[in-house]
């Protein structure tokens, strides 16, 4: 027992870990109470493994599935699931943070390092300021959102129905969470140009970064932008065009996805397609009936994701600009790597190397493991896979078939996709000892 309690006593709360354990319980309480009668709509308990997958996903702005979230819950069930989302797309931190504003306490110092992890800040300094402004636009976008959205729910569900509808959808969107209430995604609304619109927007907003947002709103001007939010705004523009692109010339032909559409139907579509992967999880076509090309090609955007900063999962835009620049740099013989007259410090390389190999490694592991598991396609394995790291909620119809381990492996990857796989690490390997000399340098041959 004094061993124990000599372990406890020197366990270091440290950032990384306050992030770790916070998601934990936010995922624990929420599936406490989605477990309970009163969340479904028929008055029965949901078993706690659905109640608990369901939660990390909502918690994990995931939006993966194993129950019809419009047929199975209840408003209340609905409520907690849109509550979870909302916390797990702001952060842990920026909800406690809301909480000590209002109370009138101030902010520690201690609180501050958290914030500064969660929000992927190099510095301490304008942290409380900057959480204002996460905060006010957050809540200001996703009413702009619903607002947008009831000129096309009201008129199909009615004013009580449609405002509750646009809510939650708008909320889900900017989280890019991806669940829906409508029972089919958005597939009935692919011709609802105003529904795709906005929700594109919510989506690619969300996932751009607030620091971004903000960079944008201060300086305006292109020169004036700095190298982040440039890098950002290039990358997530290129993916998403290329994916448009790709999704258009790929599907154009197939008669279960684009095939049957108009020429202006399809556009919209191969847009939506491509935005949703960058961890939005709605979708207006069949994912499951996609040629193997285009489902390769969502898996790749999936796993790179969307920005640091943001609700958004994966990889993110900047860490895969910074390979790609590093890339060509190297290719072309560079000494730095540059981008927009700017060097790009060593450490950001190895720490974006790091993170790629961390989530290559996770996705084939998980894919490997599940095709033992479950037994299904390659392919479809590894899509769901990359949806769960990336949290994006796409499927090609395998989650709500998993058997329970699968269900346990899948909540565990969202989880570890949401907080991070290096924040993850560093929550486990923290160490304060760090030694104060170097091995000298060896000689090894790569390539």
């Amino acid at each position: 027992m004094d061993y124990i309690r000599r372990k406890i006593l020197k366990f270091d709360l440290n950032p990384p870990r306050v992030l770790v354990l916070g998601f934990l319980a936010l995922i624990l309480i929420g599936g406490i109470l989605l477990s309970i009668p009163l969340a479904t709509s028929y008055g029965r308990e949901t078993s706690f493994l659905d109640a608990l997958f369901t939660s990390a996903s909502a918690s994990c702005v995931t939006g993966l599935v194993v129950v019809n979230t419009a047929d199975h819950w209840s408003i209340f069930g609905q409520a907690i699931i849109l509550l979870l989302i909302q916390i797990g797309g702001l952060g842990i931190m920026t909800m406690a943070t809301i909480v000590s504003l209002i109370a009138g306490k101030k902010i520690s110092l201690k609180e501050r390092l958290i914030i500064k992890e969660q929000m992927n800040q190099e510095t301490l300094s304008g942290l409380v300021k900057l959480i204002r402004y996460v905060i006010f636009l957050t809540f200001a976008i996703e009413a702009i959102g619903a607002i947008s959205l009831a000129f096309s729910f009201i008129p199909l569900y009615g004013v009580k129905k449609g405002i509750w509808f646009s809510v939650f959808h708008s909320i889900s969107a900017f989280c890019n969470a991806g669940f829906d209430i409508t029972g089919n995604s958005l597939m009935s609304f692919t011709n609802s140009y105003l529904t795709i619109s906005t929700l594109s927007i919510l989506i690619i907003v969300g996932g751009i970064g607030f620091a971004v947002i903000l960079d944008i709103g201060k300086n305006r001007k292109w020169s004036r932008l700095g190298l982040h939010t440039k890098l950002v705004l290039t990358i997530s523009l290129g993916l998403l065009l290329v994916g448009t692109l790709f999704f258009f010339i790929l599907e154009y032909s197939n008669p279960d996805t684009l095939g049957q559409m108009s020429f202006i139907d399809k556009v919209f579509a191969a847009i939506f397609a491509s935005v949703v992967p960058r961890t939005a999880g709605f979708n207006s076509i069949d994912v499951s009936l996609m040629r193997e090309s285009s489902a390769f090609l969502t898996i790749i955007l999936m796993f790179i994701g969307g920005s640091p900063g943001s609700t958004a999962g994966g990889i993110k835009t900047v860490t895969f600009g910074v390979i790609l620049i590093s890339t060509i740099s190297i290719i072309r013989g560079k000494r730095d790597t540059e981008a927009f007259k700017k060097t790009i410090n060593p450490e950001i390389i190895s720490k974006s190397l790091a993170i790629v190999t961390a989530g290559m490694g996770l996705v084939i592991l998980i894919a490997f493991v599940l095709t033992i598991t479950e037994g299904e396609n390659f392919l479809d394995v590894l899509f769901e896979s990359a949806s769960a790291f990336a949290t994006v909620g796409l499927s090609r119809g395998l989650t709500p078939d998993l058997s329970e381990i699968g269900k346990i492996i899948i909540m565990l990857t969202m989880y570890a996709g949401r907080v991070g796989p290096l924040t993850m690490a560093f929550a486990i390997g923290y160490n304060k000892k760090h030694r104060r000399y170097r091995y000298s340098e060896g000689h090894i041959s790569v390539g």
